[in-house]
């Protein structure tokens, strides 16, 4: 097994690992076993706890912008609908198996008090939503405002669907959306 083969091992067994148990509760060693690497090429690719919590963000970052992007660009010209089709997208999320809630959320829960780095990855992927969701408010002639009121409606529901375990919550939040870009664009 090469470097690339191991690392691979190792990123998808701590993602499915930390999603499913936390990401205090998984040592080192329990992620060598599950990812059936070395306890040597595990530290020798990731000397740290961190590093790995680090490059496991860092795949989640880039499914879920992917993911998002192709959701709303799927969804065709009309920029109205691209912007509800963030909904959508999050209601898919929540029906999949295993759903348990944000990751970045879940990692900002368990890590973010006590290791600044951790923090600041999870503070740039929300910046980011906030970024994108920026931009497809203002393609329909929004404001930042109702931009980030839109942000907070999809981050409550990511957060409300976990601990529910009701998917509905995204239609929910997705009719709360729509009176707000109504009453926003009204004015």
């Amino acid at each position: 097994m090469d470097n690339r083969e191991a690392n691979e091992r190792i990123l998808a067994a701590a993602e499915k690992l930390y999603y499913r148990k936390g990401f205090a509760a998984v040592g080192m060693d329990e992620l060598r076993t599950a990812a059936d690497v070395s306890l040597r090429r595990l530290y020798g690719l990731y000397p740290s706890k961190t590093d790995i919590v680090t490059a496991v963000l860092a795949r989640k970052h880039t499914e879920w912008e992917h993911g998002l992007t192709q959701a709303v660009a799927a969804a065709g010209n009309d920029v109205r609908e691209r912007l509800l089709t963030v909904y959508g997208y999050l209601e898919d999320w929540f029906c999949s198996d295993g759903f348990r809630g944000c990751a970045f959320i879940n990692a900002f829960g368990e890590l973010g008090g006590t290791n600044p780095a951790i923090a600041q990855i999870i503070r740039e992927h929300k910046a980011a939503f906030q970024s994108y969701m920026n931009g497809l408010v203002a393609d329909i002639g929004g404001s930042e405002l109702l931009a980030a009121q839109l942000s907070i409606l999809a981050e409550g529901a990511q957060t409300t669907a976990a601990i529910s375990a009701d998917p509905r919550v995204a239609t929910q939040a997705r009719a709360a959306a729509e009176v707000l870009i109504g009453a926003a664009l009204a004015r």
